[in-house]
């Protein structure tokens, strides 16, 4: 157990982080073997390990932090960076990450560790505990921009109202950075509806006004079925009544 301490303080880790505790690969390969076998350290992937707690025999590494250590520079994205930050209503059995190269999905102790191709790649903010993660404005927008993909329009709206506050300068740097008219109309039209509680400047929704373009769009694909109301200000057809989803949704767990 001479390296277990070292690689307790890493929790997860690579064979190339092992490589630089015991200096030759040959060592490294027979360390990982070995503590393998006698239940200190679990394999979640290839080249990827977690060290297992001495009293509980659980990985010492989280899901998030096993997340920012899946690919150089990988790191949390959409709902889970929501969940990280505690801003969202339910916790998800899959974690979406976000790196420069793309991985395969693949599961361990349960979740399901699921690639999302970045949009752009400004606001990602490494924590202290380990765990790289977009900052909240743009979680915001990722989240906005694949809502249908990615929980769905409820837990977007239910993540929103927990969410304290947003950077206004963020936002618009980010939006700059996709450069999607779509994005520029939905964000302003659900943000619309947060506006007092973030408090986000008319001039905000003028530059999303600017370049929003001329299309008439749908906010989400089945709305075209729900006898849906239309925004003239942001060329959208949206629900009747967006935040009342919220309320319904608690009746709907209520008669559960």
């Amino acid at each position: 157990m001479k390296y277990y301490g070292q690689l307790a303080r890493l929790g997860v880790f690579t064979k190339t982080d092992v490589e630089k505790l015991v200096g030759k690969s040959e060592t490294a390969n027979s360390l990982l073997q070995n503590y393998k076998k006698r239940g200190l350290i679990d394999q979640v992937k290839r080249n990827l390990y977690v060290t297992r707690s001495l009293e509980t025999g659980q990985a010492i590494a989280g899901r998030y932090r096993i997340a920012s250590k899946i690919k150089p520079e990988s790191y949390i994205t959409h709902h889970s960076a929501f969940e990280y930050y505690g801003y969202a209503s339910q916790v998800f059995y899959e974690v979406y990450v976000s790196a420069q190269t793309k991985f395969s999905e693949f599961s361990y102790d349960n979740i399901s560790f699921r690639f999302i191709s970045p949009r752009i790649n400004e606001g990602i903010v490494m924590s202290p505990d380990g765990v790289r993660a977009t900052d909240v404005e743009r979680t915001t927008l990722d989240s906005i921009n694949d809502f249908e993909r990615i929980g769905g329009l409820e837990e977007l709206l239910r993540c929103l109202d927990s969410v304290p506050s947003l950077k206004e300068n963020k936002l618009i740097a980010y939006l700059d950075k996709y450069n999607k008219r779509f994005l520029y109309q939905k964000t302003a039209y659900i943000l619309g509806h947060f506006q007092s509680r973030f408090r986000l400047s008319e001039r905000f929704f003028q530059l999303c006004e600017l370049a929003k373009g001329n299309s008439v769009r749908y906010l989400y694909n089945e709305i075209r079925y729900e006898s849906p109301a239309y925004d003239s200000r942001w060329k959208l057809f949206v629900p009747q009544d967006l935040m009342a989803i919220i309320s319904k949704g608690v009746a709907d767990i209520g008669e559960i």
